[in-house]
């Protein structure tokens, strides 16, 4: 039997600019204006969250609504939302600061600057027995790159080529810059005091991993799992497919946790599997789906879009068990055509300026929001899971 769709959230950042690409920042009026929207210690993110929700349709609903509401407010001021999770036009050379009172966004200024001037999307899926989520956190960490893979979207930074596809990831300070795959709950709960008592984190927020366990009263009491790897998915559709795609990974560790559980199922021990992932992340931020990786499951090296195929493979037949076969069809057409990344740097080199690219992909943007609200009428499957 099936188990139920896990409730699921998304915390979205996103970038604000005018239609020719260029970034504005307007946060903090924008969260005046809109209470749930909320700022990001640079004025040019602003960010917005949906609670959580099992329906994949239902989710849907819930990313369009914020959009739909702020993007006439927007337009008053010819103002638009940005594709991308680097400063594409902007300029990295100086911090915006949304509120410059804040000793806290003080502190991520002084200690970071613009690298983490960054807008990304973040995906929680609910799990509240322990065991089971720390055994998920162990296999989306040692899978993370997968993800990363598919939503690579940050290949420029100030009007320039990076030469990689996730320049976010690459820049982003990680931090701890060493996490380990925790055993369990209490080794968590030990690890984060032993983190605040030697300032390595400044509070219980300020562990930025790839993956890592939330819930309202950390670390004691957790109820999900926050993927905090991939870059902006503009495209609503694909942003469920990879959810879609995170979901599964987990149903089937929960239905047999000595095949998925990477302590259980690799020859490779905790600290030789969290360096993996880490090294996978790196290649994964470099090359997204043509990026070498390292199976965590035989030691292997695998091309990304070649893991995420046999991962498609496996989980087709859950997936159709659960509804969720149309909601994950998108990954496919990522491997088939290449994530934004991708193509953008193909756009390039086939001589459109990133100012253009930048430009076209805003309005593509706000098409998909439009066609993700509207029911498709020549499509007979049915609706989202």
């Amino acid at each position: 039997m099936s188990r139920p769709l896990l409730p699921k959230g998304f915390e979205v950042e996103l970038f604000t600019g005018r239609a020719d690409g260029t970034v504005v920042g307007c946060s903090a009026e924008v969260a005046r204006r809109f209470p749930d929207f909320v700022t990001e210690p640079d004025r040019r993110n602003l960010e917005y969250t949906t609670p959580p929700e099992a329906s994949y349709q239902r989710q849907l609903e819930l990313l369009l609504e914020p959009r739909q509401r702020l993007r006439p407010w927007l337009t008053e001021r010819q103002l638009t939302l940005l594709p991308g999770s680097t400063l594409s036009l902007g300029d990295s050379r100086h911090f915006e600061r949304s509120d410059p009172d804040n000793p806290y966004h003080g502190y991520i200024e002084s200690t970071y600057g613009t690298l983490v001037v960054t807008a990304s999307v973040h995906i929680n899926l609910g799990l509240s027995d322990m065991p089971a989520l720390f055994a998920g956190l162990r296999l989306l960490r040692c899978e993370a790159a997968l993800l990363l893979a598919l939503s690579a979207s940050s290949p420029f930074l100030d009007g320039a080529v990076m030469g990689a596809h996730s320049q976010r990831w690459l820049q982003f300070p990680l931090t701890p810059a060493q996490v380990p795959l925790f055993r369990d709950h209490a080794h968590y709960v030990e690890w984060m005091a032993e983190q605040l008592a030697a300032g390595s984190m400044q509070n219980v927020r300020h562990l930025w991993t790839s993956v890592r366990p939330n819930g309202d009263a950390r670390p004691h009491q957790l109820n999900r799992i926050e993927i905090r790897i991939c870059d902006l998915i503009t495209d609503p559709l694909l942003l469920l497919a990879v959810t879609a795609f995170a979901e599964l990974r987990l149903h089937q560790l929960l239905a047999d946790p000595a095949a998925h559980d990477p302590l259980r199922a690799s020859p490779l021990d905790a600290q030789a599997l969290a360096q993996l992932a880490d090294a996978n992340d790196q290649s994964a931020a470099r090359s997204s789906l043509l990026a070498p990786l390292t199976h965590w499951r035989t030691g292997r090296t695998i091309m990304a879009a070649d893991w995420i195929r046999e991962s498609l493979e496996t989980m087709a037949p859950l997936a159709n068990d659960l509804g969720l076969t149309s909601v994950l069809a998108p990954v496919q057409r990522v491997i088939d055509q290449g994530n934004q990344a991708m193509r953008w740097v193909e756009r390039q080199r086939s001589g459109s300026t990133i100012a253009e690219i930048i430009a076209s992909e805003a309005q593509v943007m706000e098409q998909q929001e439009v066609r993700g609200a509207e029911p498709n009428e020549t499509d007979s499957t049915p609706p989202l899971g």
